[in-house]
């Protein structure tokens, strides 16, 4: 099933930044650290934002999205596709919060993140210093490690123009990018008062 979302992304000619590794930062950590407990946190407006765009501007995807889940809950499309669109939303961000839908969760923030708040990621990528092809994808390697001053420069920047749990969100799914995260990264989402998801 998260193939034919990577198919449809692949399609479009669209180049994700982002890579599939398993993260497992220890115990301790006070931000999620899997997609799924992202959707466990989040604000349910941002979800409800994302699946709307998703929607209006990628209605494939969208579509695969709910009859991927339906599959994996062992439920016809239908099922979903006959609820109002906001049931439709209250449905998905239920079952997103379940660990078994973690990839396709995973895979629908980063296609919403690079194609839909791209200039979100090309600010982020600049006030880094982090080379891309002027739409927010990385190019090349992702970087050993960010920064402490400049991340923090950074991300005063982006909190002055976008909603801070928007923000938040992106910053985030940013650090699922490594297999440990960025140790920096951490801390200012540890740390930052201002960085919730909630």
């Amino acid at each position: 099933m998260v193939g034919m979302l990577k198919d449809i992304v692949a399609e479009s000619g669209f180049r994700l930044a982002f890579t599939e590794v398993e993260c497992s930062l220890p115990a301790h950590q006070a931000i999620p650290v899997k997609a799924y407990e992202i959707y466990q946190t989040v604000d349910p407006a941002l979800v409800s934002e994302m699946f709307s765009w998703m929607k209006d501007n990628e209605t494939d995807l969208y579509k695969t999205a709910i009859a991927s889940l339906a599959a994996d809950r062992k439920l016809r499309p239908i099922f979903v596709q006959k609820k109002t669109f906001p049931d439709q939303v209250a449905w998905l961000q239920k079952t997103l919060k379940l660990r078994t839908s973690d990839s396709i969760g995973e895979h629908l923030l980063q296609v919403w993140f690079m194609k839909g708040q791209q200039e979100l990621l090309i600010s982020f990528c600049d006030g880094m210093g982090i080379e891309h092809d002027g739409e927010g994808s990385v190019d090349g390697e992702l970087p050993k490690s960010l920064d402490a001053a400049k991340l923090k420069t950074t991300i005063d920047s982006l909190l002055e123009k976008k909603d801070p749990k928007l923000v938040t969100l992106y910053l985030t799914v940013f650090n699922l990018q490594t297999a440990t995260g960025w140790e920096s990264l951490t801390k200012a989402l540890e740390s930052d008062e201002r960085l919730k998801l909630a």
